[in-house]
């Protein structure tokens, strides 16, 4: 188990997570301006612990994806996304424990061409 926290420690996640292993960013319009490092979990195993009542959404183009963020400090802890809304995808740099400037390898996420946008 992974705890997640915002940075004013005012939103809590539990993440029922062993070892992470997949890590990736995203080039879309939004993940590129916030810069995070993320991983997956399916809905069930992500479970907001605290400050429910602190978290906001911002939703863009399609509306689908659902990105959560703090409404005190603003800090992105965790989205939902289109491609696959029954998984959650949280913010490792939100993990006290995880040093993201230790990753040499990040899977670069291709949102900026995501396959729901394709013209047919």
């Amino acid at each position: 188990m992974k705890i997640l926290k915002c940075h004013c420690k005012k939103v809590e996640a539990q993440i029922n997570i062993k070892k992470i292993e997949k890590v990736l960013r995203c080039n879309c319009s939004l993940c590129k301006r916030k810069g995070a490092i993320m991983s997956m979990v399916k809905n069930e195993d992500f479970k907001i612990v605290k400050g429910q009542d602190e978290i906001k959404i911002y939703q863009f183009h399609t509306n689908v994806a659902k990105h959560y963020f703090c409404s005190n400090c603003g800090i992105y802890t965790h989205h939902n996304p289109r491609s696959n809304p029954s998984m959650t995808g949280f913010n490792l740099g939100c993990i006290d424990e995880f040093d993201t400037f230790s990753l040499d390898d990040v899977f670069i996420n291709d949102g900026n061409n995501h396959p729901l946008d394709k013209k047919k």
